[in-house]
């Protein structure tokens, strides 16, 4: 495995493999990697002849300058990790060389159709600027053939498909094919997240409650024949019952438009909760 840290030295390496017609896998990651990366990483290796995976903690996708500060970095383990899953290269460079001064300091501008305006979008405001400028970048110097993402971060998958697929952008990525993988999860059921690093042991077990009351609400939506808006109430009412959680938002949307939705066919409920000062957001499927 060979640990790239300029731009310069990835198209390089990208050039070789793409003149022998390998075919390559983009595993895009912040780093802090856990089992859910490594179910995208296996799925990368399995598919392609050379998987890529960046370990990136990118700047702009963050309009809490005190969240980027305490987001988890560890390189050396990640690499580690990476290595003895049969990764070829991953790239991990400075933000200095990943952008130049006025990509730092401007606001990059994307029609997202939009998707952004909601749940994450409403919540962050131009996080999902940060997030297609960095991966529309990470595209443009691997050219990969498949991308994976996690499920996890629904509202960014849809996101993504949507500048692949459907955006102005879609001539530039080629035959490029996005690859969402499930969430996974911890034995108790947590989704696996690099910010569960933050939770105390104490907050975990409390933080558990999230998958539990999404997965009740699964079972009482059926059995009630409740309506969307009864499940919403119900599941923001439960998970706000319990001390030290809070809701920021639970919304059932459509899952390929994410707007609200009356209907649970194709339906996917998101939830973004405070575990004490850590964000964490989740989602189930109807």
């Amino acid at each position: 495995m060979l640990l790239i840290t300029t731009k310069k030295e990835l198209i390089e390496q990208v050039e070789i493999c793409k003149s022998e017609g390998k075919s390559i896998g983009l595993v895009p990651t912040m780093g802090a990697l856990h089992a859910g990366h490594a179910s995208l990483v296996r799925r990368s290796v399995a598919d392609n002849d050379i998987t890529v995976v960046s370990v990136f903690v990118n700047p702009t996708q963050f309009n809490n300058k005190e969240d980027l500060a305490k987001y988890p970095r560890n390189l050396e383990r990640d690499a580690e990790l990476l290595s003895s899953l049969g990764v070829d290269y991953v790239f991990a460079p400075t933000p200095e060389d990943m952008y130049d001064a006025e990509e730092m300091s401007k606001p990059f501008e994307f029609d997202f159709g939009g998707l952004d305006k909601v749940m994450e979008g409403k919540m962050r405001p131009g996080h999902f600027n940060g997030v297609v400028q960095v991966v529309s970048k990470l595209f443009y110097l691997v050219r990969p053939d498949r991308a994976y993402f996690g499920e996890k971060d629904f509202q960014q998958l849809a996101i993504i498909r949507y500048m692949v697929y459907r955006s102005a952008l879609k001539d530039t990525f080629g035959c490029l094919e996005i690859i969402g993988c499930p969430i996974v999860r911890e034995a108790s059921g947590l989704a696996m997240s690099s910010r569960n690093e933050r939770l105390s042991d104490e907050e975990k077990r409390t933080a558990v409650n999230i998958s539990r009351v999404l997965f009740e609400s699964q079972a009482w939506a059926k059995d009630n024949n409740a309506t969307v808006a009864a499940v919403e109430k119900r599941v923001v009412k439960e998970v706000n019952a319990i001390s030290g959680l809070e809701v920021e938002y639970y919304e059932i949307v459509d899952a390929d438009t994410l707007l609200p939705t009356q209907s649970f066919v194709n339906a996917v409920g998101c939830i973004t909760v405070y575990c004490g000062p850590v964000r964490l957001i989740d989602n189930i499927r109807y």
